[in-house]
């Protein structure tokens, strides 16, 4: 395939960008994404220019640092992949591709299309903990009866890989489907009690710190969540929040 990249451009958070053309061929349907911009980047480097940063590390759909705005679209036009398992057979030979870094606020860019999301570790670290000691102490799992229902739904919510698709995908650059999943995954289980009041309080406290917007109910964010967390997350953390104000 041939193809044509219009990919932006930008030296730090400070710096103006701007998206500049590139022109790519002998594009395999069977790349990846990723793929075809090693290419892209090999073409530059061996003509003297600058590559194109861009993030990534396990290429497996493990870790979401491969986060890219691609047409318009978190992780691009497919659904319940990331970016690196993205794979170029979804475009046509002569296609157009605009290729942006995640746009939100909290998500400063670092370089072209890098984005700091640290901004995600600092909620998770805010609450996503339990006090229950699981270092070389650790009781039988049995000895917990735990609903089977509950268990799924809490590990449903702790696939989210926290790649910001949902803030890139939403309107608002709302954060609250991040956060209600790391909130869900500890309060659907007893373990998580705990610590269960602070918990929400403070993770919902520091995600407003961080500058992310509200939600509005759009949906945007699971329809484009790689994963396919759930909307009620939003809600039973709205519940728990509600709860936990209740109790002071």
């Amino acid at each position: 395939m041939n193809l044509k990249l219009k990919v932006w451009r930008q030296n730090d958070a400070h710096a103006k960008g701007k998206m500049v053309d590139y022109s790519i061929s002998g594009i395999e349907g069977d790349m990846s994404f990723l793929e075809m911009l090693d290419i892209l980047n090999e073409n530059l480097i061996n003509e003297g220019k600058e590559p194109v940063e861009f993030d990534h590390d396990c290429r497996e759909g493990i870790c979401g640092s491969c986060s890219l705005q691609i047409n318009g679209e978190p992780h691009g036009p497919d659904r319940f992949i990331t970016t690196c398992q993205l794979h170029m057979r979804k475009f046509n030979d002569g296609d157009t591709i605009v290729i942006e870094p995640f746009r939100a606020t909290a998500f400063p860019v670092i370089k072209d299309l890098v984005v700091d999301r640290t901004a995600f570790d600092r909620i998770q670290q805010a609450g996503g903990y339990i006090s229950v000691n699981t270092s070389g102490n650790t009781v039988d799992a049995n000895a917990i009866p735990i609903q089977k229902e509950a268990a799924d739904e809490a590990m449903d919510s702790a696939t989210c890989i926290g790649c910001g698709a949902c803030v890139a995908a939403c309107k608002n650059a709302s954060a609250m489907l991040f956060t209600s999943a790391k909130v869900s995954q500890f309060a659907l289980l007893p373990q998580g009690q705990v610590e269960a009041t602070e918990r929400v309080k403070n993770m919902v406290r520091q995600m407003d710190l961080e500058g992310f917007g509200n939600c509005t109910n759009t949906g945007a964010c699971e329809v484009e969540c790689p994963k396919g967390i759930s909307l009620e997350n939003i809600a039973r953390m709205n519940r728990e929040y509600l709860k936990a104000q209740a109790k002071g």
